[in-house]
């Protein structure tokens, strides 16, 4: 396989967990069970994502200069995220407050903070990192121009420009610069796609939305994902799995096909890779997961056939 380098273009967060029961009413005050903190961000997550899958990774991006910056900066370093293109700016980092509830699903408020600063010079003056890369992973947690100054630099050089539209947003300034579209069910729909129920479904939204790149990719979260380029499709079920939590899922499926896109795998392998690897994310308690890596996603493979 080819040297895989990929460019991430994107938001960090200091994400506060708290693990309850349920998500409280409106008025209640509801005790949790257990706290603690973790890198987040979707320009952060997907990062150390493809970096766990093998992937060099420079991350632009903007940290904040308080204490939550300078905890997030020794936390990607540790997970082998180059950092020479992250900058410190004079305000708060960006922030999320997340409640794990006892099925493992989640929900989130985001503050952008230090990340809304991501502007047009910062990604001249990271051009080259960009244009040594083999994919240009962005996402919509940070300014549109920022995102499509990168992918102009980008597609000048001939390298894969690849979209995790999240949340969703219309394209602007990203139309025609965009090689890979993924989307959830969610995002899907919010783009103009049509209702996802599985696989079927998540096929048929992803060719409702090929006038935005060639390829689009919708996740189907626990059904699993489909992918359509042209007239081929290509779906893959998901995993049985028990579910230790499912944050970051997402991210940890784009950060692995991104990791393997740039390194020179075709989009169907990339599909099948990345889907096994959210699967052992989902599975997998968070303590344990800096310890996975891709011989584990080759092993949960090794006794599947592709859908």
């Amino acid at each position: 396989m080819n040297e895989s380098r990929v460019a991430v273009v994107g938001s960090l967060h200091y994400d506060i967990m708290v693990r309850a029961p349920y998500v409280p009413r409106t008025g209640e005050t509801l005790i949790g069970e257990a706290w603690w903190w973790k890198q987040g961000g979707k320009g952060g997550n997907q990062a150390v994502a493809a970096a766990r899958h093998g992937a060099t990774v420079e991350m632009i991006g903007c940290l904040g200069d308080d204490e939550f910056g300078a905890m997030l900066r020794q936390r990607l370093a540790a997970d082998g995220v180059g950092l020479a293109q992250v900058r410190t700016v004079a305000q708060g980092s960006g922030m999320s407050v997340a409640i794990q509830q006892a099925d493992g699903d989640y929900v989130a408020v985001v503050v952008s903070g230090a990340n809304g600063d991501i502007d047009e010079a910062q990604i001249a003056a990271s051009g080259q990192a960009i244009r040594g890369s083999g994919v240009l992973l962005l996402q919509n947690e940070i300014p549109e121009l920022a995102n499509a100054a990168a992918a102009r630099s980008a597609r000048a050089a001939g390298v894969t420009v690849l979209l995790n539209a999240a949340p969703a947003r219309p394209l602007g300034g990203l139309v025609g610069l965009v090689d890979v579209l993924v989307v959830n069910t969610v995002e899907a729909e919010m783009l103009g796609a049509g209702p996802v129920s599985g696989l079927a479904s998540a096929a048929a939204a992803g060719r409702d939305l090929l006038a935005l790149a060639p390829t689009v990719i919708v996740t189907a979260g626990a059904v699993g994902v489909a992918a359509v380029t042209g007239s081929e499709t290509r779906t893959e079920a998901g995993y049985p799995i028990e579910r230790a939590d499912t944050h970051g899922a997402g991210d940890a499926f784009v950060g692995a096909f991104a990791a393997r896109i740039a390194g020179g795998a075709p989009v169907t392998e990339a599909l099948r890779y990345a889907n096994a690897a959210a699967a052992l994310h989902v599975g997998t308690p968070e303590a344990e997961r800096t310890a996975m890596g891709p011989a584990d996603v080759w092993r949960l493979l090794s006794g599947t056939s592709a859908g």
